[in-house]
């Protein structure tokens, strides 16, 4: 079995791979397996993955097997992410860190050979060195309208020219509605294919519809104290897309419409171009039955729905982090009325957006991620599950057997951590330049039977 066995002299999180055992992050192994640890080519739906490194300042594309078949130095996911590749070989990914925020000064295209293609980053203005220049302040996600999920489904065919895009960006806002200071706000901006803005939507001016409780605001106004106060945190925006519900007279799932995710309120949410919100659910769960069968949602990553073609289409996909998240009463658990919701443990959860039934979820012993992860569904069925915080990218059938895993090594930057923002699978035929490589098989040894060499067995 072919394996790397990797040094590493930080706390990550779980750093276990399926068959042996697995640790929390406080206790984390300094040597273990990285690389493809599990792969049955029978059971997988096969291409080259795309990782969204955050240690690292590239993006990295995998065969099956582990290897590195393409790689694109000098971007800056940690700041923007994520890094998608579209048809051609063409990367599109966040370049330039914005000090004290976390946010990218620019959203950048190149060809499979490097060369700049696009580059959008003058859709506000940040302050450096006393004077005003253009920044695109972009954080978390992006997305075209010819890609409105951002990943592979049949028949889609995304392109930068022609395209709509959806960025995801901060502006710094100052609402007496939620507090008397500047605040990191989020800002959804849509560019038409002329480049020139169609429509925005900003958090702060939609506080009072989000349905925040008088000790969330408290706890809000608390908090915003604190420079530059990411208060509302959205990590994921998309668009919906053309999908069921639509189709059969549901306008609150207009295709136009977008899906957001906000981290630090248990909040998922649609969003029209008129600034109106078609429908949410959270920040509590506990608020109606169909809700209660859900359980707490808390700090959730990469809400968005099933692109037509794909098994599910039109059901909610999202990796349900645990951790924290939530704004309510001060109580012991929450001096500062924050980080109400709280869980030692991950889920990834399928949902039908109009009954809110839960039609299919993913967990598992010591699979948690407190931040960043997402999910893919792929044509076969299978899910691929970005497990983010310990650098596990798996793949899962529909009855949750893994069948291919890959555990990210320690990365380049000062902290050597192997996190991944979030990975995408593409067709071997979107990086034409690269032939299909063969596919060998992995099979895991069985649980207490892995040793470094010179263990007894």
């Amino acid at each position: 079995m072919s394996i790397a066995l990797t040094r590493r002299g930080f706390a990550g999180g779980l750093v276990g791979m399926a068959g042996l055992a697995a640790a929390p992050g406080w206790a984390a192994p300094t040597v273990f397996p990285t690389g493809t640890t599990i792969f049955d080519p029978a059971k997988t739906w096969s291409g080259f993955t795309v990782l969204s490194l955050l240690d690292t300042r590239a993006v990295v594309v995998l065969d099956m097997n582990g290897r590195t078949v393409k790689r694109w130095d000098d971007f800056d996911v940690f700041s923007g992410g994520p890094a998608r590749v579209l048809p051609g070989g063409i990367v599109v990914a966040p370049q330039g860190a914005v000090q004290g925020h976390l946010e990218a000064n620019a959203l950048v295209a190149r060809d499979f050979d490097g060369k700049e293609l696009w580059r959008r980053d003058d859709t506000t203005t940040i302050e450096r060195d006393g004077k005003a220049v253009p920044s695109a302040r972009q954080h978390h996600d992006w997305q075209l309208d010819s890609f409105p999920a951002g990943y592979y489904s049949p028949g889609v065919a995304p392109s930068l020219e022609g395209s709509r895009k959806l960025l995801l960006t901060h502006e710094s806002a100052k609402n007496p509605a939620i507090a008397d200071v500047i605040l990191d706000d989020d800002r959804l901006i849509v560019l038409g294919p002329d480049g020139k803005l169609e429509w925005e939507w900003q958090a702060s001016k939609h506080i009072d519809a989000l349905g925040f409780g008088a000790p969330a605001r408290a706890a809000i106004r608390r908090l915003a104290a604190r420079d530059n106060f990411d208060w509302f945190h959205i990590n994921a925006a998309t668009w919906l897309g053309p999908n069921k519900w639509f189709d059969t007279g549901d306008d609150r799932f207009d295709p136009g419409n977008v899906i957001i995710s906000s981290r630090a309120t248990s909040i998922i949410a649609i969003v029209r171009p008129s600034g109106e919100i078609a429908w949410q659910i959270g920040p509590d769960f506990g608020a109606s039955p169909e809700l209660m069968k859900i359980g707490q949602i808390i700090g959730q990553h990469h809400a968005h729905l099933i692109p037509k073609g794909l098994p599910g289409a039109g059901n909610l996909l999202v990796f349900d982090n645990g951790g924290y998240s939530g704004y309510g009463d001060v109580s012991g658990t929450s001096a500062r009325g924050d980080s109400i919701y709280q869980r030692a443990g991950s889920r990834v959860l399928e949902i039908d957006p109009v009954s809110l039934e839960l039609v299919w979820s993913y967990s598992a012993p010591n699979f948690y991620s407190f931040n960043i992860s997402g999910a893919q569904r792929l044509p076969n069925g299978n899910t691929l599950i970005t497990e983010g915080a310990p650098g596990r990218i798996f793949e899962v059938t529909a009855e949750k057997d893994i069948v291919w895993e890959f555990m990210n090594p320690p990365g380049e930057g000062p902290r050597h951590s192997n996190t991944v923002y979030r990975a995408y699978r593409i067709p071997y035929g979107w990086m034409p330049q690269v032939a299909p490589p063969a596919e060998v098989p992995i099979v895991a040894p069985e649980g207490g039977t892995f040793h470094v060499p010179g263990t007894p067995g």
